[in-house]
């Protein structure tokens, strides 16, 4: 049984695609970068929220010292190292790394060298001797909603622009 199917307005909905064909890219980087602020800001916020105290002096013995919280350098050198990584373009596809980079390096606290991916793992998953708060994990949980509504938004806004012109 043979069957005809008639469409009507393809002719346009081609042309559209068309004229946002090379601008695709565009549009994906600036999206996803709207997106990506939400969440770094977010982990800004976070590292500012990370309860933070003076070293204790060390008087007992290791098994009686209790877990201490970051002390104030720590948090400060965590501050200064997060953000947005540089967006990586292959193929159409858009990515980007965003909080703490691997290579953040080091900070000086109290004259020793720290690196400071090490001082956020310890703040957010705790050791045994750091008190545990899991600031990152929630800061990047409660903003992806907010993260893809901007992505959304910057998407929908920059394809009308094109397809208006």
């Amino acid at each position: 049984m043979a069957m005809t199917i008639k469409t009507e307005g393809l002719d346009a909905v081609g042309a559209m695609l068309q004229k946002c064909g090379d601008k695709a890219p565009e549009v994906a980087a600036m999206s996803l970068y709207e997106g990506a602020g939400v969440i770094a800001n977010a982990y800004r916020n976070a590292i500012d929220s990370i309860q933070a105290e003076k070293q204790r002096k060390k008087n007992r013995p290791p098994e009686k010292t209790p877990k201490r919280l970051p002390t104030p350098e720590e948090k400060a050198a965590l501050i200064g190292k997060s953000g947005i990584a540089k967006f990586k373009n292959s193929g159409g596809e858009v990515d980007t790394i965003i909080g703490i980079s691997r290579s953040a390096g080091y900070a000086d606290i109290n004259g020793r060298k720290k690196p400071i991916l090490e001082i956020a793992r310890s703040i957010n998953s705790g050791t045994s001797f750091m008190k545990k708060q899991p600031v990152f994990r929630k800061a990047k949980n409660s903003s992806k909603g907010a993260a893809v509504d901007a992505i959304t938004a910057k998407a929908e806004e920059m394809l009308e622009e094109i397809l208006n012109k």
